[in-house]
């Protein structure tokens, strides 16, 4: 059915302050920005920043976006608490892999993935 992924895109209502996190926080390069609509290239896909109409941010629920680190996940973790990321819990191991949940600054849930290890 699904061939690829075509594009993902997550709601925002302060759109400075959302392209500043997956800029400055996550190290993602802007390759357009408007007042409402911004794209970041995380690593061949794009990311769209889509203003939103109302002024609430989300507290649970939607699309997740999962992020490989650069470095390992203890860094990067580490990384993301140093430059004031959303930690919403600590790196959880399973079968598939380990992980830890963040949110953006617009109350979105993202994390950090790695692959089981062999």
């Amino acid at each position: 059915m699904a061939k690829q992924v075509a594009a993902v895109w997550v709601p925002v209502t302060d759109m400075k302050r959302a392209t500043a996190f997956y800029r400055d926080v996550l190290g993602l390069a802007v390759t357009m920005e408007s007042d409402d609509w911004t794209e970041l290239d995380a690593g061949g896909l794009t990311i769209g920043l889509n203003g939103r109409e109302t002024a609430e941010t989300a507290d649970h629920g939607g699309a997740v976006i999962s992020f490989h680190p650069e470095t390992s996940i203890e860094e990067a973790l580490d990384d993301l608490k140093q430059r004031g990321g959303h930690v919403q819990g600590d790196i959880s191991e399973h079968s598939w892999g380990r992980i830890f949940p963040f949110r953006d600054t617009e109350g979105n849930d993202l994390q950090f993935y790695t692959p089981p290890a062999g």
